[in-house]
């Protein structure tokens, strides 16, 4: 059976890389896939993750530049502690 060529990474948005990530592990838990292409999945896995990283990365620089507090100032609260003040 031929397989279409997969769409380098570096051209794949953060929902689509995480998208076709989830598939892969899914795929990889399965059990179905013989050694060799597993190994295949696996690196193919890799490389989407390093992209799925390296995309959150430059989300949060961003977020760090449009805020004067950085990200800190975005994120939620730490209920727990205030409830026990």
């Amino acid at each position: 059976m031929a397989k279409a060529k997969a769409k380098p990474t570096n051209d794949l948005s953060y929902e689509k890389a995480f998208q076709e990530l989830e598939s892969l592990v899914a795929r990889l838990e399965s059990g179905e896939p013989p050694l060799e292409e597993a190994l295949s999945l696996f690196e193919r896995g890799q490389a989407l993750a390093a992209r799925c990283g390296k995309l959150l990365e430059q989300a949060e620089l961003k977020l760090k530049a449009l805020t004067p507090e950085g990200v800190e100032a975005l994120e939620e609260p730490d209920l727990e502690s205030e409830e026990t003040e």
